[in-house]
């Protein structure tokens, strides 16, 4: 699968270093580890788990494999010893935790789905498409596309143009089945009862063949093509294995589902005209549907006009209540999008403010400074003139059909300046190379290839602004820009093709921001010095098991009881304030900084406030800070609070009690699939009624079991 492999005696020599894991907690595991274990180490066919000095090399060679194939494919010069050099470099600063891949390339560069099937898309972070691009020949399109992509784990955001197309919603032709869905014992679908002659679509068990049914619908009502009934049998029943992608088949519940829902929207209106709200319904339930679906990412944002009332109040439940049902037994699907209204520069915004201190939303994307400027420090430069919108997180501004690659770097890890630059290179190395594989969309590679667009983003960088200072912050993301783009320049003569339309960002981060133990991209952690942070695991994830026998807090998922368990990890980080210690405008102050003087791209920001002390500066800040971000969205935080919250502050004592109290967990075990080790712990655990075992008997365990 690699035409290029580190040596093994490289590899081999990691496997004994220690990983520098971020947020160590109580008893001595690691947040880091953790999420990596339950995130982004695969699992093999013999029950055992990727280690990370594994899963660098899998990457790395992943990421060079493509390098090398691009350049005996275009017949260029390739020297395998500066190729080794380079390789090594970007393994070590890997496994130092100074740069990552996102967590898409964390999970799939270096697999048979990327490096043999020769696909970017399950690269990719996000996407955007406008509905502008509906036409006669093809009104789906746009919807396909985001189904699609959704399906691969895109977060993928669209827009409401297309209610201003003209399309007129047709009566066409329908033949049901005379039964529904029906499943069997063994949870497959039953073929539908239908009449001789009736026309059947038996859906293929591919993403294709989902993708491709739910255009059957949509073309239907906006084409006035024949509506064949469909078959769902052939899909694979709930809980078989996804073997491609990964995770396990939902079955043909919630293609079904998605099927009625669309046709409940467009039904019975044969004559009218498709409205937002239409398009909005169309692309939130498809996104319900894939997240039903049990796809390992998927987010949506959708963006609207601020004249569009009906836009603005997708979300009020007293407008449209069935979009925002909380009902279980008829759940609504506003919840699926954020929604944004796309603005200028200079646009009254105040019949917006009360709406965003209230619940956050609109948020806010300012599309003429996007498609005007890259850095706000630099001139304007109209390189993204064709922009039309954004990915779900805001960082990326995005061409209709456009995917965002992204990467990155952890400044605070740095051993100085000029370690950060070197790791730069090797970051935005990875997001180049990303860029020369295509992905299976001929529009989507039309305008990536022509773009090269890389978001090299920056994380910890609230962490470094109160470790070092403001303007240390600003040196380094100054000369980190300049050197990025003079490394581009050198890269793409090497390589033949285009610079990069844009080159950096800042994403919101995430997990992977948790695995470098570092504040999450602009933002503030929410945790503070010490806190408690909460963790959703499966029932019957093995985790769970030793971290029990370790003496964590475990209980039952408030939302999921019987599915899901949530384990408490009491932190201690090196962070000085956590966000609800900064003010509304330092953190906007903060991500403008950002976006002048690092982020050609954007800055994915949310600025988190406090509706009583804060929520009546939302106009001013709006007003401010037009034209010195290209994005905002904004988060009431106040003093509310619900069940098993990500993160709760602890206090000092809490979190030293809990060190007296917490053992280490046996992880080899995970790593090793050594169930049988892990379910005699579970069984030393549990061997009284009310699952109770002292600390020396714990212990007594683990010392047997290692």
């Amino acid at each position: 699968m690699f035409s290029f492999q580190l040596p093994s005696t490289f590899v081999d020599s990691y496997a004994t270093r220690q990983v520098p894991w971020g947020y160590a907690d109580a008893a001595g595991n690691s947040l880091g580890e953790i999420t990596f274990l339950r995130t982004y180490s695969r699992q093999r066919e013999d029950g055992t788990k990727e280690r990370w000095h594994e899963v660098c090399s899998r990457v790395v060679e992943g990421m060079f494999s493509i390098l090398k194939d691009h350049y005996i494919s275009q017949r260029l010069p390739w020297d395998e010893a500066e190729a080794q050099e380079m390789a090594q470099d970007a393994y070590e600063r890997l496994f130092q935790l100074k740069w990552t891949p996102p967590g898409r390339g964390l999970w799939v560069m270096g697999t048979p789905l990327v490096n043999e099937v020769g696909n970017s898309a399950p690269l990719q972070n996000c996407a955007f498409v406008s509905t502008e691009d509906m036409t006669e020949q093809d009104p789906s399109a746009p919807f396909t596309f985001l189904m699609e992509a959704s399906m691969l784990g895109v977060g993928v955001g669209f827009d409401t143009r297309g209610a201003k197309k003209g399309f007129t919603i047709a009566d066409p032709t329908v033949h049901d089945s005379a039964t529904g869905l029906e499943i069997d014992a063994d949870g497959r679908a039953l073929r539908p009862v239908v009449e001789a002659g009736t026309p059947v679509f038996t859906i293929p068990d591919t993403r294709e063949g989902w993708v491709d049914s739910t255009a059957m619908v949509i073309d239907a009502y906006l084409k006035g093509t024949e509506l064949p009934a469909m078959d769902y049998a052939r899909i694979r029943p709930k809980g078989a294995p996804i073997r491609t992608f990964g995770g396990t088949a939902a079955g043909p519940a919630p293609l079904h589902r998605l099927h009625t829902a669309i046709r409940g929207v467009l039904h019975g209106r044969g004559g009218q005209a498709l409205t937002t709200r239409d398009i909005a319904d169309i692309g939130n339930l498809i996104g319900v549907c894939v997240v039903a679906g049990n796809v390992r990412r998927s987010a949506e944002i959708l963006l609207g006009e601020l004249d569009d009332p009906d836009f603005l109040n997708l979300k009020n439940p007293e407008v449209f209540p069935e979009r925002n049902s909380y009902d279980a037994q008829a759940p609504g699907w506003a919840w699926m999008s954020n929604n944004s209204v796309v603005v200028n520069s200079g646009d009254d915004l105040s019949g917006v403010t009360e709406a965003i201190s209230r619940n956050g939303e609109p948020g806010v994307i300012w599309l003429d400074t996007t498609r005007a400027y890259g850095r706000l420090a630099d001139p304007a430069d109209h390189k993204d003139h064709r922009v039309m919108g954004y990915n779900p997180c805001a960082e990326q501004p995005l061409e209709s059909f456009e995917c965002c690659t992204l990467v990155e770097s952890f400044p605070s890890r740095a051993e100085s300046k000029e370690d950060f630059l070197a790791t730069l290179k090797v970051a935005f190395l990875y997001g180049k190379i990303v860029t020369l594989l295509p992905t299976h969309w001929e529009r989507t590679n039309a305008v990536m290839q022509r773009n090269r667009r890389v978001g090299t983003s920056m994380s910890g960088i609230a962490d470094f602004v109160d470790n070092h200072s403001t303007e240390v912050l600003v040196e380094w993301m100054d000369e980190g820009y300049r050197a990025v783009r003079s490394w581009d320049a050198e890269l793409s003569e090497k390589l033949a093709v285009r610079e990069s339309i844009r080159t950096t960002t800042v994403k919101p981060s995430g997990t992977v921001s948790i695995v470098a133990g570092v504040s999450p991209g602009v933002h503030w952690a929410p945790g503070g010095t010490y806190f408690d942070r909460a963790i959703r695991f499966r029932n019957e994830d093995p985790l769970v098991t030793l971290f029990q026998a370790a003496g964590y807090r475990v209980e039952p998922a408030s939302e999921d009881p019987t599915g899901t368990t949530v384990i408490f990890f009491p932190v201690k980080s090196a962070a000085r304030r956590s966000e609800k210690d900064v003010s509304l405008r330092e953190k906007a102050e903060l991500a403008a900084l950002a976006q002048k003087y690092w982020s050609d791209n954007s800055v994915s920001v949310t600025l988190s406030f406090d509706p009583e002390s804060e929520g009546d500066q939302i106009g001013d800040i709006l007003t401010d800070y037009a034209g010195r971000l290209k994005t905002a969205s904004f988060l009431p935080q106040g003093n509310f609070t619900y069940p098993q919250m990500p993160y709760t502050q602890i206090t000092r004592e809490e979190y030293e009690a809990a060190t007296k109290k917490l053992i280490p967990a046996f992880l080899d075990a995970i790593y090793d699939g050594d169930m049988e080790t892990i379910d005699a712990i579970g069984e030393a655990f549990c061997e009284t009624d009310d699952c109770e075992i002292d600390d020396l008997k714990i212990n007594a365990d683990f010392n047997a079991a290692t």
